[in-house]
């Protein structure tokens, strides 16, 4: 896919920002590396300024737009790297795929009177998907949210958000201000533009869950009176550095369950071009209500490749099941 003009202008500016530090350390110090580095900069600028940029030297195709996210000095596409190029890029995906899956959350996870189940599933061999829970005194977190992007540099911002998360709830800070920071400091260490819908909620032993929604699509409320949205106008994490957070608090009753899922599932596209549709997903989660929330994910998950079929997956797809389950003493 060819890179789009407002992502070259993203990568220019990036491209100049870095020339300035460089310049500024081969002030201090002229090594050989920062000289070379300079070199590449500006070659790639020259690039950007002729119209170049992001054309491969070999075979003139487009390089792959991820790619030049992570790497904007890149001038080879992925088919036209030498050999042990490539292999050193497989055995670098393969690790980091390795590292992504080591941050999931333990499957079947229980706390707080709830239980836990997910399905994680990449478009490639890393994802840009972010689900994690997590016990925190009396309380379950739970978080779900899908960086826009794909590829290495949106899996890279998608252990961002889990290891701000990770750091930022054991401080006790209400959701609202723990969404508002984690905004903050995610806003700062992102490119313009680069952003990620996210679900953070607050799950209580009483059946109280505090839900903040932002820009991702709505949990699901499933009961035994039906199947409902909790809605939420909240803007994605990462747009603006001071944008703020409400949220929106319910109550639940044992066996009620909650689905989060990104849109890599209600997008799937079947055989016949149609989307699978949050419609559809509903009616699998109404007639799967009486079940636990390991079955209740693996139903959605089987309706889902039933309806793709032979289709290729486009997008990752992940889905996230709590069930209220509280001990009865």
């Amino acid at each position: 896919m060819a890179i789009q003009v407002t992502d070259l202008h993203l990568l220019r500016d990036q491209l100049v920002l870095r020339r300035e530090k460089l310049a500024a350390a081969a002030a201090r110090s002229q090594t050989a590396n920062l000289v070379q580095l300079l070199e590449q900069v500006d070659q790639a600028l020259d690039r950007v300024e002729h119209g170049s940029f992001g054309v491969c030297d070999v075979c003139h195709d487009t390089v792959e737009a991820d790619r030049l996210f992570s790497d904007p000095l890149a001038r080879v596409c992925l088919d036209c790297l030498p050999p042990d190029q490539q292999r050193a890029l497989e055995k670098d995906l393969e690790l980091a795929a390795r590292i992504q899956s080591g941050l999931l959350p333990p499957q079947d996870f229980s706390a707080a009177g709830w239980k836990t189940a997910y399905h994680y599933d990449a478009a490639g061999q890393v994802s840009g998907d972010y689900c994690d829970v997590l016990a925190h005194g009396r309380d379950l977190y739970f978080m779900l949210g899908d960086v826009s992007g794909k590829g290495v540099a949106a899996s890279m911002l998608m252990a961002n958000l889990h290891a701000m998360f990770r750091a930022l709830i054991p401080t006790g800070l209400p959701l609202e201000e723990l969404v508002g920071r984690a905004n903050r400091i995610f806003s700062g260490s992102t490119l313009p533009m680069q952003y990620a819908t996210l679900i953070v909620g607050k799950a209580k032993e009483c059946g109280e869950v505090e839900i903040c929604n932002g820009g991702h699509p709505a949990a699901l409320h499933v009961s035994q009176g039906g199947v409902r949205a909790i809605e939420a106008s909240g803007l994605p994490v990462g747009l603006f550095h001071d944008q703020e957070f409400v949220s929106t608090k319910i109550n639940v009753s044992p066996g009620d369950s909650l689905v989060l899922y990104t849109d890599g599932f209600t997008e799937a596209v079947g055989h016949d071009g149609a989307e699978y549709g949050e419609d559809r997903l509903r009616r699998v989660l109404h007639a799967a209500r009486n079940h636990g929330p390991r079955k209740l994910a693996e139903a959605c998950v089987q309706d889902v490749l039933a309806y793709r079929a032979s289709s290729r997956k486009h997008d990752d797809q992940t889905l996230l099941a709590l069930q209220f389950s509280p001990v009865r003493h």
